[in-house]
C-alpha cells in the first residue's frame, strides 16, 4: 500500500500509512536483524495485528531511499525458499536516525493524543 491509500478489498481494520512514518517503520523492522523486503512487509503486518501493510513497489522505494541515505546496507543472500534476495542490515547511522526519529515521533503522537482526547467544553463553561 502506498502512502495514505487503501488497497482494494483491504480489511476494514487496515490503516493507511502516513507519509514520513514508513521509513521509520522499515528501519525498526530491520533493527531486529538482517532481512529482505518481503520479510520486512510480513514483520510490519504481523506486529501491527494486520492493520499496516505495504506493497512491494512502495517497500522497495523505501529500501532504496534509506540505503542511499546510508541507514541500511544490503547484500545478496538466499531465502528459506531458496530464492535470491537482498538482505538489509541497519548501519550505525541508521540506528542513530531510528533513535532520534522515534523520540520525535513519540513526542509528536503524545502531543496530538493529548489534544484529541481533551473533553469538549460545554456552552456554560
Amino acid at each position: 500500500m502506498t502512502y495514505g491509500e487503501r488497497q482494494t478489498g483491504a480489511a476494514d481494520d487496515q490503516l493507511p500509512l502516513i507519509k514520513g512514518t514508513v521509513d521509520l517503520l522499515v528501519l525498526k523492522a530491520v533493527s531486529f536483524g538482517p532481512t529482505h523486503g518481503f520479510g520486512i512487509a510480513l514483520w510490519l503486518e504481523e506486529h501491527s495485528g494486520g492493520s499496516l501493510a505495504i506493497d512491494d513497489s512502495a517497500m522497495y522505494q523505501v529500501l532504496h531511499r534509506i540505503e542511499a541515505k546510508g541507514y541500511v546496507t544490503a547484500e545478496w543472500g538466499v531465502t528459506e525458499n531458496n530464492r535470491k534476495a537482498r538482505y538489509y542490515r541497519l548501519t550505525s547511522a541508521g540506528r542513530k536516525h531510528l533513535r532520534t526519529e522515534t523520540a520525535i515521533w513519540l513526542r509528536y503522537t503524545s502531543s496530538v493524543t493529548t489534544i484529541l482526547t481533551l473533553a469538549a467544553r460545554t456552552a456554560r463553561e
